[in-house]
Parts: C-alpha cells; sequence; structure tokens
C-alpha cells in the first residue's frame, strides 16, 4: 500500500520560503505511472492544485502561483519537495501531497500538515 507523509516547519513567516517534503513508502517515485501532486486548502476555502512532478520529472504548476513555486525530487530518497517563496498570510493553509494515478484522479493523500505564515 502507498503511503505518504508531509514533513517541515509549520509556521513560516512573511518574504520566507515554505519548504515541504514529501516521503513516499509503497511505491517508486521513478516507475509508478503517476504525478506526484501538492495540493493545499486555506481556512474556509476549497482545495487548491499546487502543481505536480510526473515520474518522467516534468513539473507543472498551477498558473495562479507559478512564479513562486517549485516542485522537485529526490529520486534516491523516494521523496518530492515543495518550495513557495515569498509568502503571505493568504498561502496559510493545509499542505497536502498526493498521487495522481491518472489526470485529476488522486487515489492516495498524506495526512496533511498546516502550514501558517505568520509573523
Amino acid at each position: 500500500q502507498v503511503q505518504l507523509q508531509e514533513s517541515g516547519p509549520g509556521l513560516v513567516k512573511p518574504s520566507q520560503t515554505l519548504s515541504l517534503t514529501c516521503t513516499i513508502s509503497g511505491a517508486s517515485i521513478t516507475t509508478d505511472y503517476s504525478s506526484w501532486t501538492w495540493i493545499r486548502q486555506p481556512p474556509g476555502k476549497e482545495l487548491e492544485w499546487m502543481g505536480a512532478i510526473t515520474y518522467t520529472g516534468n513539473t507543472y504548476y498551477n498558473p495562479s502561483q507559478k512564479s513562486r513555486t517549485s516542485i522537485s525530487r529526490d529520486t534516491s530518497k523516494n521523496q518530492f519537495t515543495l518550495q513557495l517563496s515569498s509568502v503571505t498570510p493568504e498561502d496559510t493553509a493545509i499542505y497536502y501531497c498526493a498521487r495522481e494515478a491518472e489526470e485529476y484522479e488522486y487515489d492516495a493523500w498524506g495526512q496533511g500538515t498546516q502550514v501558517t505564515v505568520s509573523s
């Protein structure tokens, strides 16, 4: 069974860079025919797809945050990361990593991690 777990700091100061890591077990980031995805949910709002990295290493980003978003991977550690630069309090959200086995079909999720942007 595939499992995903987010990790990283829960508090980030405005203008800093948010950095989260998703650790995958039970699946391979390189050989599974999947995209590895970051999704967030601000308080009181809907889920927002942020971006993904495919099993081949190609990246895709939500245009609304593309200029601030970077997704990368460490294949030796079976991990992928999210970096969101120049954060503001509007970036406060629960951040999830997920496996997108087929387009728009998310079949595995991490538990989510709360990130608060505050000074």
